[in-house]
C-alpha cells in the first residue's frame, strides 16, 4: 500500500512538473514582444489559417467521439464510455494548446533571428517543447485519474483509445489537407499565376503556408499516439 501511494505521488509530481513547464514556457513566448508590424501581421494570418482548420476538424471529430462513446456505453458500460470521451477531450486539448503556442512562436522566432540565432533557437525550442510537455502531463493525469476513479483496466484502455483516435484522425486529416493544399497551391502558382515555387510557399495567404504550419499537429499526433 505504501508503494502504491509513492507511485501515486511520483506520477502526480511528474505530470505537474510537465504542465508547469508548459505554462511557464508558453508565458515566456507570449511575453516576447515583436516590434516589427509586418512580422506580427504575417504571423497572425498564418495562425488564423491554421486554427481555422483545427476548429473545423474538431467539429467533425466531436460527432465521432460522441457516437463511439455512446456505443461503448451500451457494449462495455459507463466507465469505458466516460474514459473514451475523456481521452478524446484530453487529446484534442493538447493539440489545441500545441498548435496555438507553435503558431505564436513562429513569428517571434523569425523576429528574434534578426537579432541573433541563440535567441531565436530559445524561442523555437520552447515553442516545440510546450506540445510535448502538455501531452505528457495531460496523458499521465488522464490515465492516472481513470484508474483511480474506476479501478478498471478496461477504462484505462478506453482512455488511451479515445486519445489515440483523435490523434489518428489529426494525423490522417492533417496529412491529406497538407498534401491537397500543397498540390493545389503549386498548380495555381505555376500554371495560372506564374509564381515561382519558392515565392509561392512563403506567401502568408497561401494555403500551403497554413498546411506547413499544420505539420505541427503531425508531431502532436505521433507523440500523443505513442504516449497513450
Amino acid at each position: 500500500m505504501e508503494i502504491f501511494s509513492q507511485m501515486n505521488l511520483a506520477i502526480s509530481v511528474m505530470a505537474g512538473i510537465a504542465l508547469i513547464y508548459a505554462i511557464i514556457a508558453s508565458a515566456k513566448i507570449n511575453s516576447y514582444e515583436v516590434t516589427d508590424k509586418r512580422v506580427s501581421e504575417l504571423s497572425g494570418i498564418i495562425q488564423s489559417g491554421a486554427m481555422a482548420f483545427l476548429y473545423r476538424e474538431y467539429k467533425a471529430l466531436s460527432v465521432f467521439a460522441v457516437v463511439v462513446s455512446i456505443a461503448l456505453y451500451f457494449y462495455l458500460g459507463l466507465p469505458s464510455a466516460a474514459c473514451f470521451l475523456a481521452g478524446a477531450i484530453c487529446s484534442a486539448l493538447t493539440g489545441y494548446v500545441g498548435m496555438r503556442v507553435a503558431t505564436s512562436a513562429n513569428g517571434r522566432t523569425a523576429f528574434a533571428a534578426m537579432k541573433g540565432m541563440n535567441e531565436a533557437l530559445g524561442i523555437a525550442f520552447k515553442g516545440g517543447s510546450v506540445m510535448g510537455m502538455t501531452v505528457v502531463g495531460v496523458g499521465l493525469l488522464g490515465v492516472f485519474g481513470a484508474y483511480l476513479i474506476f479501478r478498471d483496466v478496461e477504462a484505462v484502455t478506453a482512455f488511451g483509445f479515445g486519445a489515440s483516435s483523435i490523434a489518428l484522425f489529426a494525423r490522417v486529416g492533417g496529412g491529406i489537407y497538407t498534401k491537397a493544399a500543397d498540390v493545389g497551391a503549386d498548380l495555381v502558382g505555376k500554371v495560372e499565376a506564374g509564381i515561382r515555387r519558392t515565392t509561392r510557399e512563403i506567401r502568408p495567404s497561401s494555403p500551403t503556408t497554413w498546411a506547413t504550419t499544420w505539420a505541427t499537429s503531425q508531431v502532436w499526433a505521433r507523440t500523443s499516439s505513442s504516449h497513450t
